[in-house]
C-alpha cells in the first residue's frame, strides 16, 4: 500500500563555483570535485507505489548557504536506499524530446512495468537524468513527461552544456544516497544500449573493488586559450590528459563514488582501469554493448532516426546476449 511522503535528506557538499571546465577532462575533475565537496543535496520522492518500494521519478536539491549555515527543509532518517547491481543514468536536456521518444520506442523502457522487469531481468534500474531552465513552457511540459512516465532524477540544477561537470557532479551524489548500487553508470541519450549485456559486463568478478569502465583514451592538454578544446587547469593537468573514458558511457564502482565523496579522491585516481571497446562501437556486433558513431561523433550523429535503424537490425536488437559456442 502507498506510503506517506518523507522530508528530505540534506547531504552535506559543496562544489567549487570558481572552476571552470572542458568536457575533455570531465570524468578527471569530476573526480576531484567529488572530494571537494561540502554544500548538501535535499532529495525529495514520490510516493511508493507498493510496500516492495518502487522508487522512480524523484528530484534532487541543491541547498544554498545562508551566511554560515546550510538552509534545508528537514530530514528524514530510516530512508532505504535501493538495492540494485547497477544504477544508469541516462543525461538528458530540454532540447531532447526526441530522443527520448526515440529510446523508449527502441531498447528504453515506455512505461513503468517495464522499467520495473528490466530491472528484474538485468539487476539494472534506469532513469534519465536532467536539470532545470527558467524557461516556464519547457519545465511544464518536462512536468507532463514526468507525469507520464515518471522515468526521470530531476536536478536542481541549470541544464546548459556548460555546467555538464556540475550536473554530472550531482548525478553520483544523487544516485548514490538513492541507490545502493554496485555501479553507477552514466549515459548519453543518442547511444543504443543493449542492458542485457551491459548488466553481464557489471556482474564480472573483479579483484579490486575500485573500478573504472569506459572505452580509454588519452589526449594532448591545449594551452593556447584560443582553441577550442582550451584548458583552464593546463598547470594542474600536465601535458597530457589522465586515462579517461570517452564521455557517452562509463561506469564508477560504489567503492570509487563513496571514496571521492568523503574526500579520498587520490584513492580513486588509483582505481583499476578497464578499457572495454564494446561500449564504443560504430555498428552492432554480436558482443557490442553501446553503439555510437565514434569518432565520427561522440554520440550517434543523427540519434532520432539512427536509434529507429540499429533497432530494425536483428543484429542490434535480437542477437542473443552471449554470443554462442562454436
Amino acid at each position: 500500500m502507498p506510503s506517506s511522503p518523507k522530508l528530505p535528506r540534506i547531504f552535506h557538499s559543496h562544489p567549487n563555483p570558481t572552476t571552470s571546465l572542458t568536457s575533455r577532462a570531465l570524468l578527471l575533475v569530476v573526480l576531484i570535485v567529488l572530494s571537494l565537496v561540502l554544500a548538501g543535496i535535499a532529495l525529495t520522492r514520490p510516493l511508493q507505489s507498493n510496500c516492495n518500494f518502487k522508487l522512480r521519478s524523484v528530484s534532487v536539491v541543491w541547498e544554498r548557504r545562508d551566511g554560515d549555515g546550510i538552509i534545508g527543509r528537514g530530514s528524514g532518517e530510516g530512508e532505504k536506499r535501493r538495492k540494485v547491481m547497477g544504477f544508469v543514468g541516462i543525461f538528458t536536456g530540454f532540447g531532447s524530446v526526441g530522443r527520448r521518444r526515440a529510446l523508449r520506442e527502441t531498447w528504453f523502457p515506455s512505461d513503468r512495468h517495464g522499467l520495473e522487469r528490466l530491472e528484474e531481468a538485468t539487476g539494472l534500474a534506469f532513469r534519465f537524468i536532467i536539470g532545470k531552465t527558467s524557461d516556464g513552457k519547457k519545465m511544464s511540459d518536462l512536468k507532463k513527461e514526468v507525469a507520464e512516465y515518471d522515468d526521470f532524477v530531476l536536478l536542481d540544477i541549470v541544464e546548459e552544456y556548460s555546467k555538464l561537470p556540475y550536473k554530472t557532479l550531482a548525478y553520483f551524489k544523487a544516485a548514490y544516497a538513492l541507490f545502493d548500487s554496485e555501479f553507477y553508470v552514466k549515459a548519453d541519450d543518442d547511444i543504443y544500449l543493449r542492458p542485457d549485456r551491459l548488466s553481464l559486463l557489471l556482474a564480472k568478478e573483479r579483484s579490486s573493488p575500485q573500478t573504472y569502465i569506459g572505452c580509454m583514451k588519452k589526449g594532448p592538454v591545449f594551452t593556447d586559450p584560443k582553441l577550442k578544446w582550451y584548458e583552464p587547469l593546463s598547470h594542474l593537468l600536465g601535458n597530457e590528459y589522465f586515462l579517461h573514458a570517452y564521455g557517452p558511457i562509463y561506469a564508477l564502482s560504489s567503492s570509487v563514488i563513496r571514496n571521492t565523496t568523503i574526500g579520498s579522491w587520490m584513492l580513486a585516481m588509483n582505481v583499476n582501469h578497464e578499457n572495454i571497446h564494446a561500449l564504443c562501437e560504430p555498428q552492432c556486433t554480436p558482443s557490442s554493448i553501446a553503439v555510437w558513431d565514434i569518432p565520427k561523433c561522440s554520440g550517434l550523429c543523427n540519434p532520432e532516426n539512427k536509434m529507429y535503424e540499429l533497432h530494425q537490425m536483428e543484429i542490434c536488437s535480437k542477437s542473443p546476449t552471449l554470443q554462442p559456442d562454436d
